[in-house]
């Protein structure tokens, strides 16, 4: 049996996997079909329609502009999944090619390199995260990359340590010895062998990265009005919460499934690509 049947056998065994694996698809379908799944425009305000309950005309109710609740809901996926993928793609390439860089090379380059991932591991994320912004500025491109840095030692951390076993492998060895270089040492012996728990944390990553993100929308400090946020809707609706919930409901909810969906994944991606964890 090929790799990726084996691969997808195993998943299609795995109902937790599986499950978290046909959420995400659905919910980056939809964050990326929006403006085709979307009943009205995200940003337009209908005053009169305010406060609506959720309806025939607005699947999920309106906000206190009048705005579709349904629509805002699909467009703040997208952001929220554009800016968690550009944001851990950011942390997962450099923080990889940092970490493989510590322990091919070894000595001062190491210890820099290491002590200055703890460095950023010893913040907070969040506090982290706002520090960043405070310089930046908020937007969404700063949000990503505020994101990204403050999760570079967490990639630079998971390449280092089993690089460092990779390097002192026999053929790894031989292959320093007869001269090959080190792009290619790493890319074609390191890289592959480190792949799969790289991958699991890749997609760990995004379920807290989309909540980071929805926690810096929610303080003001993300995506800016008038693009829809899952965070920016939750923070707006707060103070109408009695008067009409549902913005307030339907937003968390899906901040909720966002992060369980891809939560679930990289948990059943653990599984399934460990062997030790197999069953």
């Amino acid at each position: 049996m090929s790799a990726p049947r084996s691969f997808w056998s195993r998943l299609l065994g795995n109902p937790a996997a599986f499950a978290g694996f046909i959420i995400c698809l659905l919910i980056t379908i939809a964050a990326f079909a929006a403006p085709i799944l979307s009943t009205h425009s995200p940003t337009d305000q209908v005053i009169r329609d305010r406060f609506q309950p959720p309806s025939a005309q607005h699947v999920l109710g309106t906000d206190h502009f009048g705005r579709d609740v349904f629509s805002r809901v699909l467009y703040g996926f997208r952001s929220s999944i554009s800016i968690a993928f550009a944001a851990v793609g950011i942390a997962a390439l450099f923080g990889t090619s940092l970490g493989l860089l510590a322990a091919y090379n070894g000595g001062w380059t190491d210890r820099i390199i290491m002590r200055l991932m703890d460095i950023l591991l010893a913040f907070p994320i969040i506090l982290l995260a706002i520090g960043i912004l405070a310089v930046l500025g908020p937007g969404s491109f700063n949000v990503a990359l505020a994101i990204g840095i403050v999760y570079l030692p967490i990639f630079a951390r998971m390449a280092r340590g089993p690089s460092l076993t990779i390097l002192s492998w026999d053929y790894v060895s031989a292959a320093r010895a007869l001269g090959a270089p080190a792009h290619r040492i790493l890319l074609q012996h390191v890289l592959p062998n480190i792949a799969a728990p790289m991958l699991v944390q890749l997609t760990l990553s995004l379920s807290t990265a989309i909540l980071v993100e929805a926690s810096l929308s929610f303080l003001g400090l993300g995506t800016q009005p008038p693009t829809p946020s899952l965070g920016l809707m939750l923070s707006d609706s707060r103070d109408t919460m009695l008067l009409s919930p549902w913005p307030s409901v339907f937003s968390g909810l899906a901040i909720l499934l966002v992060s369980f969906g891809f939560n679930l994944f990289g948990d059943g991606l653990r599984d399934l690509l460990d062997p030790s964890l197999r069953s």
